[in-house]
């Protein structure tokens, strides 16, 4: 397929690349609430316009979206019923009952997605290890079902205890609510097979909730292309970083949820490959949020769970559990678009909340009038208001000036310039604190990293971010205002299917095992056939404990059939992958020492994709002599400094700019702050270089 297309809709911006014979052709337009598609449809046809293409020469398209995020955190989802087993209506309102902050006697957590009125329960009993200990009760759900074609609902999820083991009531109680609704129902062994009932019931009523609205948006989405003229198949990116089906997609929305910040994750790793780095932490800023995630040896790292909607930052379990296989970041509510203000305590606060495309920042002169990020950066001197998004959108510095005064600079009694860096300063250090949570998250040292700064915003903030973080090298790839279409472009067609199922290593079944693995090979490998051909690779991993222990550890499996003797091989792998996560293992090696157990088995299935060309970095071999220079804030100085403005396309590999500078282009714009001087790759790729690294 030569002619690629991946579109992504952001918060703020929708964001469309073209990939026609290796040369990239990108735009990027304010994103349409009323109508995302129309917003896609708009940005294609600029980038085939300048490729000189029609939509029939499309060969694929691939679309991420974080439409199903928002649904979610905005609540405006389908009124969605719950069908659970007796005695667990409210599972999903208890929660854990763990607290996330046990001293805040006014700890806020998210609102169940189903209100308790509309969830409903049935006797039946599976039990622990899979055995029917009560029949389902037909007649009571027959009547649970009546009750749901009256009520007028628009989705159903369906959630028993350990159907993960055994799903014959859930897919039972799935055929008698069909035949007295309509609406879409599912069912939580599909949706998420993995123990632990909270989550698995939240992720089946998230992806209820959302299912309709996807559904009909997809619909609407492939009936304007093929209006168009395009032929292709459309598939999307899931929050795993590979590409489904659109039907698969429309089944099971809740595995889009994090498809948008994939894409970036995705792009990043392709760039980490193409320069051999084998440590890096990508850094994704757009108009919404800021998405940071650790990729080692050219992959992200990955997680079984997530959350959304968190009402606490940076707070693990004050959010929106959702269970399915995702690339593992931290997400913040820092984007270009991020509202400013002072809280109670004279404090500059920013975000979550967003302008978003809507009004917009202020100085977008759509009627914003309360200061975002975008209009800091404004004052600063850091944007071009005449050449912003290529000029499609013309800035005004003096409808910024009035927000940031009004809102900011007049409660704390400082000067436009002064506020607009308190902005700047405290949405950067929001974005070191998650970058620093995240690396102690996962026992690394951030400062070992060398970034990989893109998104609209990113290359704005990412010289001061590294300052803050004690990081020497950042690299901005050619495309970054754009980077997560351009990963789309990059993904593979993959799928992870997994099932839980705890097996002990002193009663482990071979035979059962080798059963299990070879059915999930076949699910991933399914999703993968339905859009392409080529060879397929595979990787199987099974997620293990110490018997007793709360959570597990990923260990990979060996790429054939289990033997006998291979059960002392996966001991001793968990034993040293244990080690490396908590720096000892525990207990002897024998057969008779602590008793290990797998508790989830994954299978994931991808296609292979060519091998990006080698570059190496290079820390330049000419100085650029300054032509053009404008004052910019420099906030390592604390004041402004004549600035060197380079346009990005007039570089050459090997030219090397002292900074304070700033590189210019149609999506984003790449400030060097003092401490930093920026040279030109071999692959358009700029490096920024801390001054006193050796």
């Amino acid at each position: 397929m030569t002619i690629r297309l991946g579109a992504d809709i952001g918060g703020t911006f929708t964001d469309v690349a073209l990939d026609h014979d290796g040369t990239i052709h990108s735009t990027k337009i304010l994103t349409n609430y009323a109508a995302p598609e129309q917003a896609i449809l708009d940005a294609i046809h600029i980038v085939l316009t300048e490729a000189g293409l029609t939509y029939a020469d499309l060969d694929i398209v691939i679309h991420g979206t974080t439409l199903a995020t928002n649904a979610l955190i905005e609540r405006r989802g389908a009124k969605t019923a719950f069908v659970t087993t007796e005695g667990f209506r409210d599972t999903v309102e208890m929660r854990t009952e763990n607290r996330f902050d046990q001293y805040d006697l006014n700890l806020r957590l998210p609102q169940p997605l189903v209100p308790r009125q509309d969830r409903f329960t049935v006797p039946g009993r599976i039990g622990a290890d899979g055995q029917e200990l009560l029949p389902l009760d037909e007649s009571a759900l027959a009547a649970v079902a009546d009750a749901i074609a009256a009520g007028g609902y628009g989705a159903v999820a369906i959630g028993f205890i350990h159907s993960y083991l055994n799903p014959a009531h859930e897919a039972r109680a799935r055929q008698i609510i069909a035949a007295r609704t309509s609406a879409p129902i599912s069912i939580s062994s599909e949706v998420s097979p993995q123990m632990r009932e909270f989550e698995r019931f939240n992720t089946v009523c998230a992806n209820a909730y959302v299912r309709p609205q996807m559904a009909a948006y997809l619909t609407r989405l492939q009936a304007r292309l093929k209006d168009m003229g395009a032929t292709c198949p459309v598939f999307m990116i899931h929050s795993g970083g590979g590409l489904i089906s659109v039907e698969t997609a429309a089944e099971f929305p809740v595995r889009l949820i994090e498809s948008g910040p994939a894409g970036g994750a995705i792009f990043a790793a392709d760039i980490a490959r193409r320069f051999a780095l084998s440590h890096v932490v990508s850094y994704d800023m757009g108009g919404t949020t800021a998405k940071i995630c650790l990729i080692e040896d050219f992959a992200p790292k990955t997680a079984r769970s997530f959350e959304v909607a968190r009402t606490t930052r940076f707070a693990k379990g004050s959010g929106m559990p959702i269970s399915i296989p995702v690339i593992e970041m931290i997400e913040i509510g820092a984007g270009g678009g991020s509202l400013a203000s002072v809280d109670s305590m004279g404090r500059i606060q920013t975000g979550p909340e967003s302008a978003g495309s809507e009004p917009g920042p202020a100085c977008y002169q759509r009627g914003g009038d309360r200061p975002a990020i975008t209009d800091a950066d404004l004052i600063l001197g850091k944007i071009d208001p005449e050449n912003f998004a290529g000029g499609a959108i013309r800035l005004s510095a003096p409808l910024a000036a009035s927000a940031i005064d009004a809102h900011v600079g007049q409660p704390l009694r400082l000067d436009t310039r002064s506020a607009a860096f308190g902005i700047a300063e405290v949405v950067d250090e929001n974005m070191a604190n998650a970058a620093r949570v995240h690396a102690v998250e996962n026992g690394k040292n951030i400062s070992d990293n060398l970034m990989i700064a893109f998104g609209g915003a990113a290359p704005l903030h990412a010289a001061r971010l590294c300052e803050k973080l004690g990081i020497d090298r950042c690299l901005v790839p050619p495309g970054a205002g754009v980077g997560s279409a351009i990963g789309f472009l990059r993904a593979p067609f993959g799928y992870e299917a997994l099932v839980t199922r705890i097996t002990r290593l002193s009663a482990f079944d071979t035979d059962a095992v080798n059963a299990l693995l070879a059915s999930l090979k076949t699910t991933a490998e399914g999703f993968v056939r339905t859009g392409t051909t080529a060879a397929i690779t595979v990787e199987a991993t099974a997620f293990m404990r110490y018997k007793g222990q709360g959570w597990e550890i990923p260990v990979p499996l060996p790429d054939h059939p289990f033997t006998a003797p291979d059960i002392a091989t996966l001991r001793a792998a968990f034993r040293a992958a244990y080690a490396r996560f908590f720096g000892r293992a525990i207990g002897g090696t024998s057969d008779d020492a602590l008793e290990i157990e797998v508790v989830t088995w994954s299978v994931k299935a991808s296609d292979t994709r060519p091998a990006p060309a080698r570059h190496h970095l290079t820390t330049g071999s000419t100085t650029l002599t300054p032509s053009t220079l404008r004052d910019v804030f420099d906030p390592a100085t604390g004041t402004n400094l004549p600035t060197t403005i380079v346009a990005r396309d007039s570089l050459t590999p090997g030219q090397r700019i002292p900074g304070p500078a700033v590189i210019v282009e149609r999506e984003t714009s790449t400030v060097v702050t003092s401490p930093f001087d920026v040279v030109m790759q071999t692959d358009g790729s700029l490096l920024l270089i801390r001054k006193s690294a050796p």
